[in-house]
């Protein structure tokens, strides 16, 4: 028998821009030229370059089990790092009520008079003893609504229980305020300020635009205003905003860019709508999922040009997917992740005391919809994460055991979202072929990859500073 020149080690290609880009199981990626992956095949590869390039980065090896296999080994560990973090996220919904309309709402608000949708200082106390239940050094206390800037006096209370607690466990805290900022009084701002919490808002573009999704003539003044004061008590550094792209949203990609570069920040996250809440009512989500990712390539292309004039400015979206393409560490953003976030890195406590895996599932629960409810805050922790209903989920939340995603090339930088299948799919297994998710994710990644092949020099510098 003939002895192998060499042994092929686990790794996926597709086709872009002309060129064969190879990703081996820790997101390793080496664009060749067409016809490389059939060579390699074939054993008929030269030794040259491209070989010792394919050799190094774990692609092929030279013996059975490869010489540095406890190198690959660690690697592996550290791209899956995020799961020692294990329910390091903790979002505290404490009411339904708010002082927005927004047209997409989808957390099913309720108006600011609203009775019955607010978290009690009981269902707080028995949220927070769950959530020092986690074995993560590292835990995020954040509170959304709703709007939670309405009940100061709970948050401060739920603060107060986490620091008590947090003298003997003596765990690495950090608290997040999710906000319109209309609210942000100086009793909130107090706050703020004494805990360190970070600020994160919305705010989706220019005043016009801002307005009309709120349904509010004077939202955007509102907000902006609230940001500067959120700045000026916490610091700009800890002051965020977060936007989402409602369907009259798709036709301004240049000036939502530009409307955040003016009011001072340096990122943006370029966000789609889900389909959860309010949102549903759209009425064509496949018409708008491919005019949102032409609006993503126009936003990005004006974000590059920015840049290149020397105005330093990320889409974040992007800057996640190419930190797991160009180094080797995890990103731990659960939207991307497999196993999927769910669970793994966050839970909810929802203002009813009931206990979801996901943000997102718990809105699905404002229309009756249970089916990612993992129990109640008067359940024990192990009850809820390993329980019969965590280990449903579980059977769905690896893309690498997902048929259309197990063999695809892009899956070390996409994720698993079961809540996202069963809500567009009907099931938590989804049908990648028909899945809207994977069809933006996909064509973003793509096109990431396509500038890098197409206009290295120009992209890659400004990549690399959006990752250091």
């Amino acid at each position: 028998m003939t002895e192998r020149p060499y042994f092929l080690l686990p790794f996926d290609f597709t086709e872009i821009s002309g060129k064969e880009v190879l990703v081996n199981e820790l997101g390793d990626m080496i664009i060749s030229p067409k016809g490389t992956v059939q060579k390699i095949v074939d054993r008929t590869l030269p030794k040259d370059d491209l070989y010792k390039s394919l050799v190094a980065n774990f692609f092929i090896s030279e013996q059975m089990i490869p010489p540095l296999a406890e190198v690959y080994a660690e690697r592996l560990r550290e791209k899956k790092r995020f799961l020692e973090s294990w329910t390091g996220l903790h979002i505290f919904v404490m009411t339904l009520r708010c002082n927005q309309n927004c047209v997409y709402c989808q957390a099913s608000s309720q108006n600011e008079e609203s009775a019955g949708c607010t978290m009690s200082k009981e269902t707080m106390a028995k949220s927070v003893e769950l959530m020092f239940h986690s074995p993560s050094d590292s835990i995020t206390m954040e509170f959304q609504g709703g709007e939670p800037s309405l009940v100061p006096d709970l948050i401060e209370y739920g603060i107060q229980l986490a620091e008590e607690k947090n003298k003997t466990a003596q765990k690495e805290i950090h608290y997040v305020l999710c906000t319109n900022s209309i609210h942000l009084t100086e009793r909130m701002l107090e706050i703020c300020k004494k805990y360190s919490v970070v600020i994160s808002t919305s705010l989706d573009g220019p005043a016009f635009l801002h307005n009309s999704n709120r349904g509010k003539k004077d939202s955007y003044e509102k907000v902006v205003a609230g940001i500067e004061k959120g700045r000026m008590a916490v610091g700009p550094d800890k002051v965020s905003a977060l936007m989402t792209t409602s369907v009259e949203g798709l036709n301004y990609p240049i000036e939502i860019v530009d409307e955040y570069v003016k009011l001072g920040f340096h990122a943006i996250f370029l966000r789609a709508l889900n389909p959860y809440g309010l949102a549903t009512h759209n009425d064509n989500w496949s018409e708008y999922t491919d005019r949102f990712i032409e609006f993503y390539k126009k936003a990005f292309e004006h974000i590059l040009q920015l840049n290149r004039r020397g105005i330093y400015f990320v889409e974040e979206f992007a800057a996640i997917i190419l930190r797991k393409m160009l180094t080797p560490y995890c990103t731990g953003f659960v939207d991307l992740q497999s196993p999927a976030g769910v669970i793994n890195s966050v839970l909810i406590y929802n203002y009813d005391g009931g206990v979801y895996c996901s943000d997102e599932s718990r809105m699905l629960a404002e229309f009756k919809d249970y089916t990612f409810k993992l129990g109640s805050v008067n359940d024990k922790y192990e009850d809820l994460v390993f329980g019969k209903k965590a280990k449903e989920i579980a059977n769905t939340w690896a893309n690498e055991a997902l048929a259309g995603c197990s063999d695809c090339a892009l899956r070390q930088y996409c994720g698993a979202d079961p809540v996202r299948n069963y809500s567009t799919q009907g099931d938590m297994y989804g049908n990648r072929a028909t899945s809207l998710l994977c069809r933006k994710n996909k064509a973003i990644i793509e096109y990431l990859i396509s500038l890098i092949i197409e206009r290295h020099d120009e992209v890659m510098p400004i990549f690399r500073s959006w990752l250091s």
